[in-house]
């Protein structure tokens, strides 16, 4: 099967320190994820200055201020954008942003990635959705917060204005930091791809590996995951994410999951061939058996090993008469002609 894309989500776990990011970069490689992702915006076009931190927020920083605030600090320079590139091409590891606004996706425009990722909070924003369908690369769109009414509305602008369907990935998320596990509804990854028929991954928020690794068995393309230096450093989504080990341990469990999803095709494996000759029967002689003596459920029977005459023509050869001298255990064979 096609390997699951995994997304280390630095998102703003670099506290605005360009030294943080990097070292954030170096460890996502090391983990094995495909991709380390931060995010593009400016608090100026986002938030206004009187919004209130999300609860979340207010819990997870312990600060008391506005979100403007939180996010002003937590800002990339568009040339902290190149710099990470760079430091993400020195560590063999592709480079992904969300993008929070238009701005956003006309730099990420400028910095040659794979996709572009739609953060949850824009999936009913008009003017956002039909920018980044100009974007004319494949995108990644979360639906946390939304309906399926939502994302439909959302997949169909993004085609009208200039997207290929099959360009877009829809992740199932929850958005609550750290999300109770009670509330993932993991099963509508499988209900995604029966409404829209698009590649669907998820978003995961949740404390812990299992439910990422839960989600690829349920067939999620791609696996969005926040990673961290320390879980308690000060920030918004530190709480939230795994730090380097675990981030390396989810990684390599996906990766064994993977390989025990198989193709789907039912079918005896290497490994089963030899132990069928082990764990199955063949018919036997209960007694000792002469030549010219007539099979009956008396002199014969079943037992391992499997590598004789199959249980399953036992009717077969009762009441034919037997070609050859057997000892009692002895496999039982059948003559042709």
């Amino acid at each position: 099967m096609k390997k699951c894309l995994i997304i280390a989500e630095a998102g703003v776990n670099h506290n605005g320190d360009i030294n943080l990011a990097k070292e954030l970069i170096k460890e996502a490689s090391k983990a094995g994820a495909n991709y380390v992702k931060f995010q593009s915006f400016k608090a100026n076009s986002l938030v206004t200055k009187g919004a209130e931190q999300a609860k979340y927020q207010k819990e997870n920083t312990k600060k008391i201020e506005s979100q403007f605030e939180m996010l002003k600090r937590l800002e990339l320079t568009d040339n902290d954008h190149f710099e990470l590139i760079n430091e993400c091409k020195k560590n063999n590891i592709g480079f992904l942003s969300s993008a929070f606004d238009i701005a956003g996706i006309e730099l990420i425009k400028t910095l040659n990635v794979d996709y572009l990722k739609i953060p949850s909070g824009e999936i009913t924003n008009l003017p956002y959705l039909i920018q980044a369908a100009n974007f004319k690369k494949p995108l990644i769109l979360s639906t946390g917060m939304s309906t399926l009414s939502e994302i439909d509305n959302a997949v169909r602008i993004i085609k009208k204005y200039g997207n290929n369907r099959e360009d877009i990935k829809i992740l199932h998320c929850v958005t609550e930091y750290p999300a109770p596990k009670d509330s993932i509804n993991l099963n509508v990854i499988k209900t995604l791809k029966k409404c829209f028929g698009l590649g669907v991954g998820y978003s995961d928020h949740t404390l812990g590996i299992e439910i990422p690794i839960a989600a690829v068995a349920l067939g999620a393309e791609i696996i969005e995951k926040h990673l961290t230096l320390d879980k308690n450093l000060q920030g918004p989504d530190h709480k939230a994410s795994l730090e380097p080990n675990e981030f390396m341990e989810m990684v390599n469990s996906i990766r064994i999951v993977e390989k025990a999803l198989g193709s789907g095709i039912k079918k005896v494996s290497k490994v089963e061939a030899d132990n069928s000759k082990v764990a199955r029967k063949s018919i036997v002689a209960k007694r000792d058996i002469v030549a010219g003596e007539v099979f009956t459920l008396e002199n014969i029977d079943i037992k391992r090993p499997g590598t004789g005459l199959s249980p399953m023509r036992i009717y077969e050869l009762i009441g034919t008469t037997s070609q050859s001298n057997y000892k009692i255990d002895d496999l039982i064979k059948i003559h042709n002609g």
